[in-house]
């Protein structure tokens, strides 16, 4: 007698378990910040620009301000010779008219004054007295056209980008004191095995150290989660029932192990009997036996216990799904050969050399410290093995 076929997907694309994540989770709320508070957030709605940038045309650099037409002659060996009628800085711009023949002196962000269109450099000049020598013609090149930038009512940032320090700099120049972003998302996270012990407590024969817990932790904060910590929890279904309705009020359970094919992968066990599953097992390596569910209304995603299965899984399937952005990847050429699996996609921690990139060496799912140790996965198709001078695509760990 066969036994049942399960009444969930199983084996599924790397695309699909992101799209399939992606799809439990809910929408994000939008709050309001304000600039301080804004890094690592990602806004919600487009940005505008309420002013204009530069808003006047000015002067990139430190020198003097005058007509164009008026220095044309100007060479070292035969300087012509402005009349200063006053300067312009930043803040205290020249509130008259520049003739023909005159200038001013101008400070980099200076307004441009009336009647002037090109600057000439201070290391280009020479006073005498009253008047500067030119001894090259001054440029408009230096001149910074009023809206240059950006103008009032242009939108600048689109929804959905991750606020770096230079978008926040860019959000407070386009005059905004405050920026809509979307709401963290509150992940609860939950580590489970007996031979699994806190960090610094003494450790017996087969026991390991909560690697997981801390990585996933640290990991999550990089998305811009809240991380609820559930701590940890033993192989016992009474323990882990009771540890995942602690999750309340999170929009995510992150679990590490229990999820794979033994007699005390309790997680696997509860989701199915008792939850909902919408996968179980990817068509990746490390990292297939990956458990995507639910459990009264809560997603849960159960990652493997192996530390590096973990790890993978969360940063190509669990990062962009969070985040809604993309993993960061590349072409780089192989520079070692790297083995296909027949029926999985293999993410091969690799090491970058210039536009190179080598096998790691050692692959074991449960060397933790070859992904401290890679700067990329190598991604290598199902059956499609790389050879050393090959193109292939990289993510960036």
């Amino acid at each position: 007698m066969t036994a049942p076929r399960p009444d969930f997907p199983m084996h599924v694309s790397v695309e699909q378990a992101r799209e399939m994540l992606a799809a439990l989770l809910p929408a994000p709320a939008t709050e309001t910040v304000g600039l301080a508070d804004a890094l690592g957030r990602t806004l919600a709605a487009p940005l505008g620009a309420l002013v204009s940038h530069p808003s006047a045309t000015e002067s990139a650099l430190d020198g003097i301000a005058c007509r164009e037409a008026d220095t044309w002659a100007a060479t070292a060996a035969a300087p012509v010779r402005l009349r200063v009628v006053g300067e312009s800085r930043a803040g205290a711009p020249f509130t008259g008219t520049v003739g023909t023949g005159e200038c001013t002196r101008i400070y980099t962000g200076a307004p441009m004054p009336p009647g002037t269109d090109a600057i000439c450099p201070v290391e280009e000049l020479a006073d005498d007295g009253d008047d500067v020598l030119l001894r090259r013609p001054a440029s408009p090149g230096d001149v910074r056209p009023e809206g240059g930038d950006f103008r009032t009512g242009d939108e600048v940032m689109s929804a959905g980008l991750l606020l770096t320090a230079p978008r926040v700099a860019l959000a407070a120049a386009l005059g905004h004191r405050e920026l809509a972003v979307r709401r963290r998302h509150r992940v609860a996270l939950l580590s489970t095995g007996d031979e699994v012990v806190e960090p610094g407590e003494p450790l017996s024969a087969g026991q390991v150290y909560d690697s997981n817990r801390y990585g996933l932790a640290a990991m999550l904060r990089e998305c811009g989660c809240d991380v609820l910590m559930l701590g940890h929890a033993p192989d016992s279904p009474d323990a882990l029932h009771a540890a995942i309705e602690s999750a309340g009020g999170a929009d995510l359970l992150v679990t590490s192990g229990g999820v794979s094919m033994g007699r005390y992968d309790f997680m696997r066990d509860l989701l199915i009997e008792h939850g909902r599953v919408a996968f179980w097992k990817v068509r990746m390596r490390p990292g297939g036996p990956a458990l995507l569910g639910g459990w009264q209304g809560l997603p849960v995603i159960g990652l493997p216990g192996n530390p590096v299965s973990s790890l993978v899984v969360f940063h190509v399937i669990v990062r962009p799904a969070l985040t809604g952005r993309p993993v960061q990847s590349l072409t780089l050429r192989a520079a070692t050969p790297f083995r296909a699996l027949p029926d999985k996609t293999a993410f091969w921690r690799g090491v970058i050399d210039g536009g190179t990139v080598r096998d790691y060496g050692r692959q074991g799912s449960g060397i933790l410290r070859s992904l401290s140790d890679a700067d990329a996965l190598v991604i290598v198709p199902e059956g499609r093995a790389v050879a050393a001078g090959d193109d292939v695509q990289v993510v960036l760990l």
